[in-house]
This record gives C-alpha cells, structure tokens and sequence, in this order.
C-alpha cells in the first residue's frame, strides 16, 4: 500500500497491516505492541491480531524517533545557566563558522554549555488509542474519506489532494462528484483525464490554465502565457470536452473577455462545433455582455432589486453571498436589505457559514475600519491590508442595524439548511472547543493537526514544548510572537532571545547548520509568562526557512508536546508528541499554533502564508487573532445541534455520537464522529 495511505490513516488513528494473510508469531505480535506503547504512547485498542513489527517504522516516520540534537544540546536547564553575554557570543561564534566562513559542514553546537546528563524520563503520558486494521479495509476507509473529499466546495489542502489523487489513479476510482472547482482542476492538471471536464463550466478554463501556468511554467501571470504544445493541446481538449458536455455558461465568460482572447489565440483554437463557433465568436466580437457590467449599471442607478436579479439570473445566488457587503452598503431602505437577503443562496452551508463568521460578533467599528483582505490562491493564504488610500475611497460601510439583520437571516437559513438532518445525537461538553474545517486549503496535515481555531486544554502543571526539525536546507527559524489586548506585539525569536531566556519561555537556540539534520524547541511556563509579561494575551508560533529556499523543497515537520519533567529524557519524546505535522507549502512562512495565556489552552492556526519573509517578525500579523476567537462563533457543538432532530444525554439512545472521548465502546450500528474527522464534517456541510 502507498504510503502516503499509510500516513494519511495514521493521522486517523488507523494502523495498517498491509500483509495480512501472512500469520505472525505471537510473540512478535507482542513486542511490537510494547514497542509501540514504549516509544509511542500507542495502546492498541481493536485488530491486536493484526499487529506487525513495521507498525513501529509506521509509527516512527509520523512521530519522530531519531531526531536531531538542538544547538544548545542540555536544553532547557543548561541555556538557563549560561549568562547573556556568553548566549548571545556561542551564537555570534556560530554565525561566523556558518555564514560568516560558509562552513555548513556539520550540524554545530554550543561552546560554553556544560556537559549535562539526562535523567531518565519518567512522566505519565497521554495514551493514543488506535486500531488496526487489514488492506482491504483500509481501501474502503480510504474510499470514504475520498468521497467526503470531493463533496466538499472548498479547495483541499495538499496532503488531502495528495491522497484523493492517488486514490483516484492507484485504485482506478470513478469518480461520481466533484463539488470544488479547484479541485477538479487540480485534478484534471495532474491525471489529464478529460473525462473529468464535465465537473467544470467554459468559465472555468481561466481558472484551469492560471493553475497550470503556476505549478508547469512557475507563472503566475496568464497575460503572458508561453505553453508548450502539449498543454496547448491539452486545454484544446479540456475545452471541447466541456462544450461537448454542454456546459456552456458563455455569458460568465465575459468577465474574462480579453485573457479569453489572448488565450484562444495562443492555443490556436479551432471551433469543431456550432457551440464551440459561438462561444469563439462572443469572445472576439466588439460586444461585452458581461453580468457584471450590467449589474454595476444598475448599482449606480440606484436599482438595487435590478442589480441583485442581474447578479443572480447571470452568476448565480453563490454571487449575491460574494458581493454581499458591497450591495448591502448601497441599501436606501430596509426593503432593499431584506430583499439582497431573500435571494442569497441557501445551498451551500459552508459558504453561509463563511459569511456567518464575517458579520456576528463584529462591532460596526470593526466592520468599518481598515479592511484585512485574506484569500487563498496555489494553496497559500495571500494578505492584505487596505491602505490609507483605499479606505478613504471604500463606500462599502455597513451601519448596524444592516449588520444585525445580515446575521439574523444567516442564522435562519443555516436553521433551515441543517435543522433535523440527524438522528438523536449524542455530543459530549467539550466539542465546544472544536472548530468545523470551514477553509482549510493552506492548512498543513499530520498526526493530532485539528482545525483553525480548535482549543485544547493546558494541564496546570505542564510546559508546552514546540518544536521544529528539518533537513535539507541549512537554517529554519522556530518564533514566537506574544500579543496584548490590542495587538501590540513582542518578537522571540534568534535575534532576540539571547535577552529574552527565562524560566517562562526558553529557546533552544539558533542552529543554522542543519542541512542533514537541525532542530529548534521553545518551552513555555504559562504561569511563569503571565507573571513576566503581565500584559500579553496570545502567542503565536511560526516557522521561518531563513534559507532561500521554500518549504516544499526541504523536509521539514513541527508540531508540540506537553511536558512535566522538562529535564528529564530526551528534548524529544514521541511519546509526549501530541501533534507532528509536515510542512510543505511552495512559501517561507507558515503559523503554527498560538496559546492563549488567559484560557490557558491551545489554539490550532496551522496556515501557510504566501511569504518570502526569512523573519516571523517582519510581517504584520495582528490579523491572526481572529483565529482566536472563532469556537466563539461556531464549534462542533453547535454544529451538530443544529443537525440534530433530538439531542440526547445518555449515549445508548444515540444514533449519531460526536466526542473526543477515548474507547467508546457502542452497537458498531452507531456513527462516531470525532474532533479530527474533517472528512465527515465537510461532507455534512456540503450535502
């Protein structure tokens, strides 16, 4: 079986014995469920007889096993001993061997830490329960979360895509829907299989030839296209079959007029049909029946009814929800208001859940102020903020009865879309601390990786440990940046921490030599930081190649452990790992997960950000905070209670059960939904 499978199961708590029709002896059986306990925390809770050695090689490459040493090889107790004149001179040293004389040679390590011996570890630790399972099961768990994949209308991360991909080529699947555009397009770049086209409209062969000028060519202007053959061909093909399938939306091309023309000419396009002759000649001729010309001409003529009868007769009700600020900002009347909202689409829950996040909650102040615009485009989160100039131009302000109406006709129809589309649910306390997988393209995948804005829970007495390891690439900086209730911000990272060490948050210093192997920790006392920094609210972790180089061409994985024994062991125990995830996004900068110091828990962010910034603190990152407080908006619980026809308190009665609770044991009639079963979320979402 494909790895990738392997791994991808793993994240779902599923081992996978890929020979088993082979027997195995019992007492091998027996030691590699000890090792796996051992090294791993893993207790194996159902297909014990299934349980093979390579399980621990499985286990391993998820969780980490050999990983390297930090700078600062005694961390955390031999950094806090070392003054900071001596911190900050064994890193200037180490900065002269490394960019200073350009020896990369060999991982490099503190001059003046004493020699310091462990003690053994030997600390309770969180037990992962998983299960194991055959082949033939793992295919058909595989198939469903495939499925579930492809019903959802958001783009899928690249792990996600990953898997869909190789599913659909290694198992020869049909596939039935594709919701997401982007992922058929992705789809169809990467399998060239045309037959994939009839998921797709005309419109959206900008869509598909702006991917596939990126990910071929590394272009990322489709005015200024230089295709080979082959891919003129291709989209020829692409074209023909979309026409042939009689997806023929002509009028939603002509947003796209002019890079239509550009496009058809450098193809050499030549109409086989009477459709094909059509739309070839709508492009080329003098006229633009564009919708959205049309729609502007009525929002300047004050026509409001008009402007959204044009919007959604040309582009649809999806088009409403995406213009939705803009038509409501030029209401003369609350007639005008309700009706945008009579005609918005009800379909789609997600895109209603977007739209719920962008208006409740959110002061006529904040809805006002300088705008942070932030989008996803090649699975990276672009960002920007409304300049000066722009906001003196915006006539887009929304005042707050508008605000108010908005939110309460979103919560009508998300009640309409989802009410009683479950059985009785049983939902355990804390799914309130979940958050649903609302847009998760940028996200980064692995083991314990839960959605943006999921909180978990920090023991009183624990230290959360983050770390960062890598190789093939020299230098990757792990960072922190603290916030106080207004977003001013505090940088820790390798230019600041020599000053910054304490028993609050220690660093494990800069290691700049890591081509075959570096590493870099942060721990973080919550009590000792909220006495130190009596103003900071939220921490923020990042990732930084400091190299000039991305993610996605080095091998590189981060995630966190919490800690009682901060000296005892090894600086990395697999079997404290809570999550540990690869990075790979084609940037230099990705956010990894925050704590929030008040709450005393941990928030997922988890985005990768279109970035060449070598410095977490050279970028301004106080929109992050919105991440913070999206459980506050929607979580699991109300989710599912939304869904539920009945909710129920005893667990028996239930036919639908959603916990993070471990072994439960119910009739295998029962659906189980978990806090990291993002497939089955986003399937619910997008019935």
């Amino acid at each position: 079986m494909n790895t990738l499978f392997i791994d991808y199961l793993f994240t779902k708590r599923i081992l996978v014995n890929t020979n088993e029709n082979q027997n195995t002896n019992e007492d091998t059986r027996f030691e590699a469920m000890v090792a796996l306990g051992h090294l791993f925390g893993i207790k194996i809770v159902s297909g014990m007889e299934l349980v093979s050695k390579e399980m621990i090689e499985d286990a391993s490459r998820n969780l980490g096993v050999d990983v390297p040493k930090p700078f600062y090889r005694g961390f955390p107790k031999s950094v806090r001993k070392l003054t900071k004149q001596r911190l900050l001179f064994d890193q200037m040293l180490h900065y002269l061997k490394t960019y200073g004389l350009g020896d990369f040679s060999e991982t490099d390590h503190s001059r003046f830490e004493e020699d310091y011996e462990r003690v053994a570890f030997a600390e309770d630790v969180k037990i992962k329960e998983f299960k194991v399972v055959g082949e033939k099961e793992a295919y058909a768990l595989l198939g469903e979360y495939v499925d579930n994949m492809l019903a959802g209308t958001r783009p899928l991360n690249d792990v996600q895509f990953s898997v869909v991909l190789a599913y659909i080529t290694e198992v020869n699947a049909d596939v039935e829907r594709i919701a997401s555009k982007n992922t058929c397009v992705k789809l169809l770049l990467n399998t060239r299989d045309y037959r994939l086209a009839k998921f797709l409209n005309l419109s959206d062969v900008v869509k598909l030839v702006d991917e596939l000028n990126f990910e071929v060519y590394k272009n990322t202007n489709i005015k200024k296209l230089n295709l080979k053959n082959v891919d003129r061909k291709f989209i020829t093909n692409v074209i023909d079959e979309i026409i042939a399938n009689g997806n023929c939306d002509i009028v939603n091309c002509y947003e796209k007029k002019k890079i239509f023309n550009g496009l058809l000419h450098h193809i050499h396009y030549v109409p086989k049909t009477e459709d094909a002759k059509e739309f070839v000649d709508c492009m080329r001729n003098a006229g633009n029946n564009s919708v959205y010309s049309r729609f502007e001409k009525m929002m300047d003529e004050g026509d409001i009814k008009s402007a959204v009868d044009v919007l959604k007769n040309g582009k649809g009700s999806g088009a409403i929800l995406r213009n939705l600020n803009y038509i409501i900002s030029r209401c003369q009347n609350k007639e005008d208001v309700v009706y945008t909202l009579e005609n918005l689409d009800s379909r789609n829950g997600l895109v209603l859940l977007q739209l719920l996040f962008k208006y409740v909650n959110k002061s006529v102040d904040e809805l006002n102020m300088r705008r942070v615009f932030k989008f996803t485009k090649f699975n990276l989160m672009k960002v920007h903020k409304e300049t000066e100039n722009e906001y003196a131009k915006r006539k887009s302000f929304i005042d707050e009865e508008n605000a108010r109406i908005i939110v309460s006709y979103i919560e009508k129809l998300l009640k309409e879309k989802f009410e009683n589309k479950l059985g009785k649910v049983y939902i355990d306390s804390n799914m309130k601390n979940y958050a649903l997988p609302i847009s998760e393209a940028t996200s980064n995948l692995g083991f314990g990786v839960l959605t943006r804005g999921s909180r978990i829970s920090i023991g009183n007495s624990k230290v959360v440990r983050a770390f960062t390891y890598w190789e093939k690439v020299h230098d990757i900086d792990l960072s922190v940046i603290g916030f106080d209730e207004n977003g001013n911000a505090t940088e820790f990272s390798w230019r600041t921490m020599w000053n910054n060490q304490s028993d609050a948050i220690t660093y494990s210093g800069d290691e700049t030599s890591g081509y075959n192997g570096g590493s870099e920790y942060f721990d973080i006392n919550i009590n000792a930081m909220k006495k130190l920094y009596p103003n900071m609210r939220y921490m923020v972790f990042c990732d930084n190649v400091f190299s000039n180089k991305n993610f996605s061409k080095c091998f590189c994985k981060a995630g966190f452990m919490q800690r009682d024994e901060v000296n005892s062991g090894e600086i990395y125990e697999p079997k404290t790992v809570e999550s540990s995830f690869l990075i790979d996004c084609d940037s230099r900068f990705a956010y990894l997960f925050g704590i929030d110091l008040l709450t005393r828990e941990l928030i997922w962010l988890n985005m990768s950000r279109s970035s060449q910034s070598a410095v977490a603190g050279a970028n301004d990152n106080t929109f992050i905070l919105e991440a913070f407080r999206i459980t506050d908006v929607m979580n699991m619980d109300k989710f599912f209670r939304m869904l539920a026809a009945e909710v129920v308190y005893n667990i028996e009665d239930a036919d639908v059960i959603v916990t993070d609770k471990k072994s439960i044991y119910v009739d295998s009639s029962k659906t189980i939904i978990r806090e990291y079963d993002h497939e089955k979320m986003i399937a619910l979402m997008n019935e």
